[in-house]
């Protein structure tokens, strides 16, 4: 994914790492380091890797970058946490995606129209959105209980969550990949003088925000978005790269369920048109604990996931302990800063951290012996 090789294998195969280094002309004897996860089933790894790295002292060592261990439906993925992992070589943004919300782009604030559930879905997520924010701040002014935050509203459309966050006093930045729709929530804002001062649209994604920017927003808002984008572990990252070290996260999309399935696809775009035809695609839903997981592997403490119901025939969302259909996620950036350190500290640190696994899988190599 990031422009490394990638290897993989799968039954009872284990994947070793070796790490030569080499000083003057002293030469240590290779290792070989390797652990395995066990299941009765059948399992599958894939690590991508980037190529031999040299230090200044000639020092030589195999990175990886990302290793995933698939076994049946859990997922997890461990890194190591000093690497740099988004990548603006690949896009997030779906181009066909793109076509399907070009043609609607003149109709986001009609209330009545096929954006209706959005328009009913802001009782929910802007005060799930205000109330966890306003948990880290000491003290806020009434009537902009969020002044002073620098909010990045991606995938904003034609604005219907950027402008109530902006009523509540936050500079809000709304990006939106689909130039109609950020021309629609320009015009639209225009005719609020207070809202034209604090919010910010541009037409461009979130990888081109990454390139010019990082930890810059107090808050990263992704409403009803990731179940559009043509790589999630990407865009994830990305969202983390923009956000200053103890920002939220807030996401809100749709599980990945037989039953968002049945309701979220064959009935509300199929039989009843609440959503046009090809809005969704099933098979882009997340569930909350593959999201949880790529979340955490990025650095996101997940803090709350509360499902939300949808009622066609009142119009109205509510809260629901069930996340089998739509849910929303709030997640916090750790607040250690992930600073660039010399070649040999690095090394250090990675030589450490094999060490630990080789003292604490001596058990899983003596098995692999037999």
């Amino acid at each position: 994914m990031w422009g490394g090789r990638k290897l993989s294998c799968s039954g009872n195969r284990f994947l070793g790492v070796v790490i030569s280094r080499y000083r003057g002309t002293q030469t240590e004897s290779t290792r070989l380091i390797t652990s395995a996860v066990y299941s009765e089933n059948q399992f599958s790894w894939t690590p991508q890797t980037k190529p031999w790295v040299f230090s200044e002292y000639r020092i030589m060592w195999f990175k990886s970058y990302r290793m995933t261990f698939a076994c049946l439906n859990r997922i997890k993925i461990y890194r190591y946490p000093w690497t740099r992992l988004y990548s603006t070589s690949r896009t997030t943004v779906d181009s066909s995606e793109v076509k399907t919300f070009l043609a609607l782009a003149h109709r986001w604030w009609d209330e009545q129209g096929i954006y209706a559930p959005l328009h009913s879905m802001n009782d929910l997520r802007v005060p799930f959105i205000r109330d966890n924010l306003l948990k880290t701040v000491a003290d806020h002014q009434p009537g902009k209980p969020l002044s002073g935050m620098k909010i990045l509203d991606v995938g904003c459309g034609g604005g219907l969550l950027t402008e109530p966050l902006g009523r509540l006093g936050a500079s809000v930045t709304g990006i939106d990949p689909v130039d109609e729709n950020i021309n629609t929530a320009q015009h639209h804002k225009s005719f609020d003088p207070i809202l034209d001062k604090r919010i910010e649209y541009r037409a461009c994604s979130l990888e081109e925000i990454v390139e010019e920017t990082t930890e810059a927003f107090d808050a990263v808002v992704a409403s009803e978005v990731v179940e559009h984008v043509i790589d999630l572990e990407t865009f994830i990252q990305c969202c983390c790269q923009v956000l200053k070290p103890g920002g939220s996260l807030f996401i809100t999309t749709i599980n990945k369920t037989q039953l968002s399935y049945a309701l979220g696809i064959v009935f509300a775009e199929q039989i009843a048109g609440i959503v046009p035809k090809g809005t969704h695609t099933w098979e882009k839903f997340v569930s909350p604990e593959k999201l949880e997981s790529i979340l955490e592997s990025n650095g996101l403490s997940v803090q709350s996931v509360a499902g939300m119901l949808y009622n066609p025939f009142s119009g109205y969302w509510h809260w629901s302990e069930n996340t089998s259909l739509n849910y929303a996620a709030h997640a916090v950036k750790s607040g250690v800063q992930d600073h660039p350190v010399p070649d040999e500290f690095v090394f250090k640190g990675e030589t450490e951290e094999l060490r630990g696994q080789d003292s604490t899988n001596a058990g899983a190599q003596e098995e692999l012996k037999k």
